[in-house]
């Protein structure tokens, strides 16, 4: 290592939480070089060419929704607008097709989501825009106990203002809806079993079935937010953001080096992070800090020997679980899909297909023993319904998350499907999920010209933070959230060496296109 460093922080992995980092610090001073092993900028947030050209695919994640709602957008807006970063709203969010064919959708027109609701129960329509108005109130104080580093001065403060503003009660309110099941807590607050369905899907987006604790949040944040604010893609592809962030960070004299993979980090004699060493043999020294915006099982005991580690210290990184895997099928058609509920879908973002609550609980059962689902929850991305730039003229591209599903796969619910092996099976997973949507869009198959599939082990083999093929990079279980994630006693981005630090969606607040961590820790750092 050179006595003078090379940069004052290295950051190793060129996803969008590590980005966000590598922006806020530099907008702070620091000189920032940021090494990706991939020959891509993004890890989760990619779009690609990937059927024919033309058609712009976002690989994984396509919602930017938190990415236009987050403070890190708020603080550096003006300079990522400037580097070209367009976002496209949708006013029709989304919606959830049911088995007797019909369907039901939120859209930021209070006025026509309460008229979907309004034939199913008066009382339901009642609640929804009950619901929406305590959102007001409280969404202030659950965005800043999400936004804040956990455990911190900042959690202490969300905690005592939302004390000031909404009582006791209102603190108990919050509390139990953090732990609450989904079923519980729609069952508490509608009764018409559609409704609860439309909102418990979005548990599925994480790992949370309608019985699992802690799973409230998610499907009542996104059904809220989105009534309140609408749905967010980006112009052109998700890339748009990680465009825009590396465009800021080297106009701000930093650096991102592509096909750079980390062999090791670097320490001096004192077991400080000092800087990384490349695959190539190549030093990056770091005056200041090492950030990891990797899983944590890619850190500790890959590029950190875990012979240098306290063993239980490793013993809890080892027990950090992924999440269930996912598939991701992307398709270019010649029209979008014609829903049996209603030509009205056409223009919604995403269209579940979930139907109801015991194939919710089934299917996650299934794939919690190794099973391929029987009928899997499928989130139906359709993007050129709010952004036509994505493919051309007259054409659309479809994006298709498959969830929940086994990584090692066991079997087959259906007994249909022989083989345990990936990429054996894929295809005919995949034509299985196709069948499924022909079900309440009939005649999709004959508007697809082209596919391609990614397995949960495709997905890993694309991005390694995908452990498992898990794209929420470690399931979010009360048992790792909160001041559990990644590992407890380590939620605020430090590791046992110091000046070596971690973010991404491992860490607190999780999974999203927020840039939470990667934000909260440039603070941290750096200063607001």
């Amino acid at each position: 290592m050179t006595s003078a460093a090379d940069c004052d922080a290295v950051v190793i992995g060129a996803g969008h939480n590590g980005l966000a980092a590598a922006v806020h610090l530099a907008s702070r001073g620091w000189k920032v070089i940021v090494v990706e092993a991939a020959d891509q900028a993004g890890g989760a947030v990619k779009t690609l060419e990937l059927t024919e050209p033309g058609f712009r695919h976002d690989l994984c994640a396509m919602n930017l929704s938190m990415f236009a709602g987050s403070a890190f957008f708020a603080t550096h807006r003006d300079a990522l607008v400037a580097a070209g970063l367009e976002l496209m709203p949708a006013a029709n969010c989304f919606a959830s097709v049911f088995r007797d064919g019909t369907a039901l959708g939120v859209s930021t027109e209070v006025e026509k989501t309460v008229a979907g609701i309004e034939p199913l129960s008066a009382a339901d329509a009642a609640a929804w825009k009950a619901m929406l108005a305590d959102f007001g109130r409280d969404a202030p104080h659950i965005f800043a106990l999400l936004g804040a580093p956990m455990p911190s001065f900042g959690t202490v403060k969300a905690i005592w203002k939302a004390w000031r503003a909404i009582g006791l009660d209102g603190l108990y309110r919050l509390a139990n809806l953090l732990v609450t099941t989904p079923r519980d807590f729609l069952d508490r607050h509608f009764e018409a079993e559609k409704l609860k369905v439309m909102m418990a899907a979005w548990g599925l987006h994480l790992d949370f079935a309608p019985d699992v604790a802690g799973g409230a949040l998610f499907p009542y944040l996104e059904s809220m937010a989105n009534q309140a604010f609408g749905m967010v893609i980006g112009k052109g592809g998700a890339d748009t953001i990680i465009r825009a962030m590396s465009t800021v960070l080297t106009q701000s004299g930093g650096e991102i080096r592509l096909g750079a993979r980390v062999a090791r980090i670097e320490r001096d004699g004192s077991g400080r992070a000092v800087g990384v060493q490349l695959a190539t043999g190549q030093t990056i020294s770091a005056g200041k800090a090492v950030i990891a915006n990797i899983h944590p099982k890619l850190l500790f005991g890959n590029l950190l020997p875990a012979a240098d580690l306290q063993p239980r210290f490793v013993e809890k990184v080892e027990a950090f679980r992924p999440g269930p895997g996912a598939m991701m099928i992307h398709l270019a058609l010649d029209d979008v899909p014609d829903w049996t509920a209603g030509a009205h879908l056409r223009d919604f973002a995403y269209v579940h297909v979930a139907p109801d609550m015991r194939m919710m609980s089934k299917l996650y059962a299934e794939a919690m023993d190794g099973l391929l689902p029987a009928e899997p929850a499928l989130v139906v991305g359709q993007p050129t319904a709010v952004d036509p730039s994505r493919a051309p003229d007259g054409r659309h591209v479809l994006w298709v998350q498959v969830r929940v599903l086994p990584f090692d796969i066991r079997g087959d619910a259906r007994g249909e499907i022989e083989g345990t092996d990936w990429d054996e099976i894929k295809e005919a997973y995949a034509d299985r999920v196709i069948d499924i949507i022909e079900t309440y869009a009939p005649g999709l198959r004959a508007k697809i010209r082209a596919r391609a599939v990614y397995s949960p082990l495709d997905l890993q083999r694309d991005n390694p933070n995908l452990v498992g093929g898990d794209s929420l990079s470690g399931s979010h279980h009360l048992d790792q959230n909160f001041l559990f994630r990644p590992v407890a006693g380590y939620s605020r981005y430090r590791t046992p060496v110091p000046a070596l630090y971690m973010c991404g969606a491992s860490t607190w607040p999780g999974a999203g296109t927020g840039a939470g961590s990667g934000f909260l820790l440039g603070k941290m750092l750096a200063g607001p």
